[in-house]
Protein backbone atom coordinates (compact mmCIF):
# COMPACT_ATOMS: atom_id res chain seq x y z
CA UNK A 1 0.00 0.00 0.00
CA UNK A 2 0.99 3.53 -0.74
CA UNK A 3 3.40 5.43 2.17
CA UNK A 4 0.23 8.31 1.86
CA UNK A 5 -2.65 6.66 3.10
CA UNK A 6 -4.63 8.65 5.10
CA UNK A 7 -7.38 6.99 6.68
CA UNK A 8 -9.19 9.83 8.38
CA UNK A 9 -11.51 11.96 8.63
CA UNK A 10 -12.54 16.88 10.38
CA UNK A 11 -14.94 21.94 10.36
CA UNK A 12 -13.40 25.36 10.36
CA UNK A 13 -12.10 24.82 14.01
CA UNK A 14 -8.22 24.82 14.89
CA UNK A 15 -6.97 22.09 17.03
CA UNK A 16 -5.01 23.54 19.70
CA UNK A 17 -4.10 22.23 23.08
CA UNK A 18 -6.65 24.82 25.03
CA UNK A 19 -6.17 24.36 29.00
CA UNK A 20 -9.31 22.63 29.34
CA UNK A 21 -10.36 19.69 31.83
CA UNK A 22 -11.63 16.79 30.19
CA UNK A 23 -15.43 16.41 30.89
CA UNK A 24 -16.32 13.03 31.69
CA UNK A 25 -19.18 11.41 29.92
CA UNK A 26 -21.28 8.61 31.99
CA UNK A 27 -23.46 8.47 29.32
CA UNK A 28 -21.01 7.30 26.76
CA UNK A 29 -20.27 4.38 29.37
CA UNK A 30 -23.43 2.92 29.58
CA UNK A 31 -25.02 3.99 25.96
CA UNK A 32 -28.98 3.39 25.38
CA UNK A 33 -29.63 2.04 21.59
CA UNK A 34 -30.69 4.84 19.60
CA UNK A 35 -29.42 7.02 21.95
CA UNK A 36 -28.29 10.47 19.86
CA UNK A 37 -25.42 10.97 22.76
CA UNK A 38 -24.37 7.43 22.55
CA UNK A 39 -21.62 8.52 20.25
CA UNK A 40 -20.18 10.73 22.88
CA UNK A 41 -16.57 9.99 23.87
CA UNK A 42 -15.78 8.76 27.54
CA UNK A 43 -13.62 11.61 27.97
CA UNK A 44 -13.90 15.08 25.39
CA UNK A 45 -10.44 15.71 23.75
CA UNK A 46 -9.48 19.43 23.42
CA UNK A 47 -10.03 19.31 19.67
CA UNK A 48 -13.63 18.81 20.79
CA UNK A 49 -13.83 21.59 23.31
CA UNK A 50 -12.15 24.06 21.32
CA UNK A 51 -14.84 22.80 17.90
CA UNK A 52 -17.71 23.42 20.45
CA UNK A 53 -16.01 26.82 21.25
CA UNK A 54 -16.50 28.20 17.41
CA UNK A 55 -20.06 26.72 17.31
CA UNK A 56 -21.23 28.07 21.07
CA UNK A 57 -20.03 31.54 19.34
CA UNK A 58 -21.52 31.24 16.33
CA UNK A 59 -25.21 30.16 17.56
CA UNK A 60 -25.53 30.44 21.15
CA UNK A 61 -23.89 33.54 21.87
CA UNK A 62 -27.03 35.90 20.99
CA UNK A 63 -28.76 34.74 23.53
CA UNK A 64 -26.90 33.09 26.30
CA UNK A 65 -24.15 35.94 25.45
CA UNK A 66 -20.29 34.85 25.77
CA UNK A 67 -20.26 33.83 29.05
CA UNK A 68 -23.24 31.54 29.40
CA UNK A 69 -25.26 34.28 31.70
CA UNK A 70 -27.40 36.08 29.03
CA UNK A 71 -30.66 34.17 30.47
CA UNK A 72 -32.07 35.03 33.16
CA UNK A 73 -31.31 32.29 35.86
CA UNK A 74 -29.50 30.53 33.50
CA UNK A 75 -25.78 29.64 33.52
CA UNK A 76 -23.98 27.61 31.40
CA UNK A 77 -20.45 28.32 33.12
CA UNK A 78 -21.54 26.94 36.08
CA UNK A 79 -22.24 23.02 34.91
CA UNK A 80 -25.83 22.91 36.35
CA UNK A 81 -28.35 22.84 33.50
CA UNK A 82 -31.99 24.05 34.43
CA UNK A 83 -33.21 21.44 32.38
CA UNK A 84 -31.18 18.62 32.09
CA UNK A 85 -28.40 17.35 34.22
CA UNK A 86 -26.64 14.45 31.87
CA UNK A 87 -25.24 14.72 29.07
CA UNK A 88 -28.84 13.00 26.94
CA UNK A 89 -30.82 15.62 28.67
CA UNK A 90 -28.32 18.34 26.78
CA UNK A 91 -28.63 16.58 23.62
CA UNK A 92 -32.22 16.51 23.76
CA UNK A 93 -32.29 20.15 24.76
CA UNK A 94 -30.02 21.46 22.45
CA UNK A 95 -31.95 19.01 19.27
CA UNK A 96 -35.43 19.71 20.24
CA UNK A 97 -35.34 23.16 21.97
CA UNK A 98 -37.99 24.06 24.74
CA UNK A 99 -41.54 24.88 24.04
CA UNK A 100 -42.53 27.73 25.43
CA UNK A 101 -39.18 29.49 25.64
CA UNK A 102 -36.97 31.05 23.40
CA UNK A 103 -34.62 27.78 23.00
CA UNK A 104 -35.85 26.50 19.80
CA UNK A 105 -34.47 23.66 18.28
CA UNK A 106 -30.78 23.07 16.66
CA UNK A 107 -30.56 20.42 14.05
CA UNK A 108 -26.55 19.40 14.84
CA UNK A 109 -24.74 16.44 12.97
CA UNK A 110 -22.70 14.20 15.51
CA UNK A 111 -19.68 15.71 15.30
CA UNK A 112 -21.35 19.52 16.25
CA UNK A 113 -23.16 17.68 18.89
CA UNK A 114 -20.30 16.33 20.65
CA UNK A 115 -18.29 19.68 20.11
CA UNK A 116 -21.04 21.59 21.70
CA UNK A 117 -21.72 19.24 24.82
CA UNK A 118 -17.62 18.92 25.29
CA UNK A 119 -17.61 22.83 25.26
CA UNK A 120 -20.58 23.52 27.96
CA UNK A 121 -19.41 20.84 29.86
CA UNK A 122 -15.71 22.26 30.00
CA UNK A 123 -16.77 26.30 29.43
CA UNK A 124 -15.77 27.60 32.97
CA UNK A 125 -12.21 25.74 32.56
CA UNK A 126 -11.42 26.55 28.87
CA UNK A 127 -9.25 29.45 27.87
CA UNK A 128 -10.32 30.91 24.49
CA UNK A 129 -6.94 32.60 24.88
CA UNK A 130 -4.78 29.59 24.41
CA UNK A 131 -6.58 28.09 21.20
CA UNK A 132 -5.35 28.32 17.70
CA UNK A 133 -8.39 28.42 15.38
CA UNK A 134 -7.46 26.48 12.09
CA UNK A 135 -8.21 27.90 8.18
CA UNK A 136 -10.06 25.28 6.10
CA UNK A 137 -9.04 27.05 2.97
CA UNK A 138 -5.19 26.41 3.71
CA UNK A 139 -6.46 22.87 5.40
CA UNK A 140 -7.60 22.08 1.65
CA UNK A 141 -4.02 22.80 0.17
CA UNK A 142 -2.29 21.08 2.70
CA UNK A 143 -4.84 17.81 1.78
CA UNK A 144 -4.53 18.60 -1.71
CA UNK A 145 -0.50 19.22 -1.65
CA UNK A 146 1.87 18.62 1.13
CA UNK A 147 -0.47 16.00 2.22
CA UNK A 148 -0.57 13.97 -0.02
CA UNK A 149 -4.22 12.83 0.95
CA UNK A 150 -6.32 12.76 -2.43
CA UNK A 151 -3.34 9.62 -3.98
CA UNK A 152 -5.55 7.72 -1.54
CA UNK A 153 -9.03 9.61 -0.16
CA UNK A 154 -11.61 10.86 -2.42
CA UNK A 155 -13.88 14.32 -1.68
CA UNK A 156 -16.47 14.32 -4.36
CA UNK A 157 -14.98 13.63 -8.05
CA UNK A 158 -11.44 14.35 -6.92
CA UNK A 159 -8.60 11.83 -5.45
CA UNK A 160 -8.62 7.93 -5.08
CA UNK A 161 -11.07 5.71 -3.62
CA UNK A 162 -8.11 3.06 -2.37
CA UNK A 163 -9.12 4.50 1.02
CA UNK A 164 -12.36 5.56 2.89
CA UNK A 165 -14.02 8.17 1.07
CA UNK A 166 -14.07 11.49 2.84
CA UNK A 167 -16.66 13.69 1.53
CA UNK A 168 -18.96 13.86 4.47
CA UNK A 169 -16.62 12.60 7.26
CA UNK A 170 -16.90 16.46 9.07
CA UNK A 171 -20.73 15.19 9.92
CA UNK A 172 -19.75 11.87 10.94
CA UNK A 173 -16.44 12.19 12.94
CA UNK A 174 -15.59 14.70 15.71
CA UNK A 175 -12.46 16.72 16.01
CA UNK A 176 -10.85 14.78 18.27
CA UNK A 177 -11.09 12.02 16.31
CA UNK A 178 -10.19 13.14 13.18
CA UNK A 179 -6.92 14.48 14.95
CA UNK A 180 -6.06 11.24 16.51
CA UNK A 181 -6.75 9.99 13.21
CA UNK A 182 -4.11 12.31 11.29
CA UNK A 183 -1.58 11.56 14.38
CA UNK A 184 -2.47 7.80 15.14
CA UNK A 185 -4.16 6.62 12.10
CA UNK A 186 -4.19 2.73 13.61
CA UNK A 187 -6.15 3.86 16.92
CA UNK A 188 -9.06 5.15 14.87
CA UNK A 189 -9.31 2.41 11.93
CA UNK A 190 -12.84 1.15 11.96
CA UNK A 191 -12.75 -2.80 11.36
CA UNK A 192 -14.48 -2.87 8.06
CA UNK A 193 -11.63 -0.31 6.34
CA UNK A 194 -8.81 -2.47 7.49
CA UNK A 195 -6.75 -3.49 4.78
CA UNK A 196 -6.08 -7.14 3.56
CA UNK A 197 -4.16 -9.75 1.93
CA UNK A 198 -5.57 -12.36 0.49
CA UNK A 199 -3.47 -15.25 -1.84
CA UNK A 200 -5.27 -17.75 -4.31
CA UNK A 201 -4.44 -21.24 -4.27
CA UNK A 202 -2.31 -20.51 -8.04
CA UNK A 203 -0.17 -17.68 -5.98
CA UNK A 204 -1.64 -14.49 -6.76
CA UNK A 205 -1.23 -12.16 -4.16
CA UNK A 206 -4.14 -9.31 -3.30
CA UNK A 207 -3.59 -6.45 -1.55
CA UNK A 208 -6.77 -4.00 -0.77
CA UNK A 209 -9.31 -2.38 1.60
CA UNK A 210 -12.21 -4.91 3.03
CA UNK A 211 -15.33 -3.53 2.29
CA UNK A 212 -17.88 -6.16 3.10
CA UNK A 213 -17.57 -10.03 4.38
CA UNK A 214 -19.43 -12.66 5.30
CA UNK A 215 -18.80 -16.54 6.00
CA UNK A 216 -18.04 -17.34 2.14
CA UNK A 217 -17.11 -13.96 0.76
CA UNK A 218 -14.80 -10.95 1.10
CA UNK A 219 -15.36 -8.13 -1.29
CA UNK A 220 -12.81 -5.58 -1.14
CA UNK A 221 -11.27 -2.54 -3.27
CA UNK A 222 -7.33 -3.39 -4.38
CA UNK A 223 -4.63 -0.65 -4.42
CA UNK A 224 -5.25 0.15 -8.62
CA UNK A 225 -8.95 0.76 -7.39
CA UNK A 226 -10.65 -2.49 -8.36
CA UNK A 227 -13.64 -4.13 -6.69
CA UNK A 228 -13.05 -7.63 -6.26
CA UNK A 229 -15.41 -10.44 -4.98
CA UNK A 230 -13.48 -13.64 -3.48
CA UNK A 231 -14.49 -16.63 -2.55
CA UNK A 232 -12.83 -17.77 0.95
CA UNK A 233 -12.70 -21.87 -0.19
CA UNK A 234 -10.48 -20.87 -3.09
CA UNK A 235 -7.89 -18.55 -0.95
CA UNK A 236 -4.47 -20.27 0.18
CA UNK A 237 -4.34 -17.56 2.50
CA UNK A 238 -6.67 -14.44 3.80
CA UNK A 239 -5.12 -12.13 6.13
CA UNK A 240 -7.18 -9.13 7.94
CA UNK A 241 -4.36 -6.38 9.32
CA UNK A 242 -4.58 -4.30 12.14
CA UNK A 243 -2.04 -1.59 11.25
CA UNK A 244 -3.16 1.08 9.71
CA UNK A 245 -1.16 1.65 6.01
CA UNK A 246 -1.79 5.46 6.66
CA UNK A 247 1.85 6.78 8.03
CA UNK A 248 1.38 9.19 10.83
CA UNK A 249 1.20 13.25 10.42
CA UNK A 250 2.42 13.71 13.94
CA UNK A 251 6.03 14.67 12.65
CA UNK A 252 5.51 15.31 9.04
CA UNK A 253 3.09 18.29 9.55
CA UNK A 254 3.09 20.95 12.49
CA UNK A 255 0.82 22.32 14.91
CA UNK A 256 -0.91 24.66 12.66
CA UNK A 257 -0.86 22.68 9.24
CA UNK A 258 -2.75 19.91 11.33
CA UNK A 259 -5.34 22.50 12.84
CA UNK A 260 -6.13 24.06 9.45
CA UNK A 261 -6.34 20.10 7.91
CA UNK A 262 -8.75 19.16 11.06
CA UNK A 263 -10.09 22.38 9.93
CA UNK A 264 -11.12 21.32 6.66
CA UNK A 265 -11.90 17.85 7.34
CA UNK A 266 -14.79 19.48 9.59
CA UNK A 267 -16.21 21.04 6.86
CA UNK A 268 -17.27 18.33 4.63
CA UNK A 269 -20.58 17.57 5.37
CA UNK A 270 -21.49 15.75 2.09
CA UNK A 271 -23.52 18.89 0.93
Amino acid sequence: MRAQLLLVAVLGLGIARPQAVAAQNPLAQNPAPGNPAAALPVVFAPADIAYGARLYDAQCTTCHGANGDGVGGVDLRSGKFRNGATDQDLVRVITNGIPGTGMQAFKLDSAEITGIIAFLRNMNAFDRGSVKTGDAGRGRTTFEGKGACTRCHRVGMQGSRTAPELSDIGAARSAGSLLRSLTDPTSQMMPINRPVRAVTKDGKVINGRRLNEDTYTVQLIDDQERLISLVKADLREFTIQTVSPMPSYKDRLNEAELADLVAYLLSLKGR
